[in-house]
């Protein structure tokens, strides 16, 4: 008897650190907004997949702006947002980091590339809020206010 009830103790203490492990630091349970991720688009069957990842990581190609119940929810006013609907409605924006470069991708939106490609775009600035652009290329978001200033590599030899 004293054995089953060391068991069930043991038991009952790693669910108890799994769970504190989950609200303390296995991170957000469903997307929240600046948590970053990975989409593409599998096959036309499956539609995009989404995964939620480290904003550093090279292949972070969105960042969640906002999460709604309908896509008609999302913020207007900039650059149309990606959508993207499963459990919850995303609202994404490119993350796009100052100085890297980015090429359209059919499977993945925007991927980041070398920046020797003469039809990549570099991003300069990186602005929260409104703002002008050197080159009058810019992406603008109204919600989380920013403004991505942008140029096309081929543009800068």
């Amino acid at each position: 008897m004293r054995k089953i009830g060391w068991g069930v103790a043991a038991v009952g203490v790693l669910v108890a650190g799994a769970f504190a492990f989950t609200l303390l630091d296995g991170g957000p349970r469903s997307p929240e907004p600046g948590v970053c991720g990975h989409i593409e688009r599998v096959n036309d069957a499956d539609g995009a997949k989404y995964r939620a990842i480290d904003c550093a990581a090279e292949s972070a190609n969105v960042r969640v702006a906002k999460v709604v119940d309908d896509a008609s929810q999302c913020p207007t006013g900039g650059s149309p947002y990606t959508i993207f609907t499963r459990s919850a409605t995303l609202c994404l924006i490119p993350n796009f980091v100052e100085g890297a470069c980015y090429e359209g991708d059919k499977t993945a939106g925007m991927r980041k590339v070398d920046c020797t490609k003469a039809e990549a775009v570099r991003v300069m600035s990186a602005a929260k809020g409104p703002t002008e652009c050197a080159n009058g290329h810019k992406v603008t978001y109204p919600e989380p206010a920013v403004t991505f200033c942008l140029v096309r590599v081929a543009e800068m030899r």
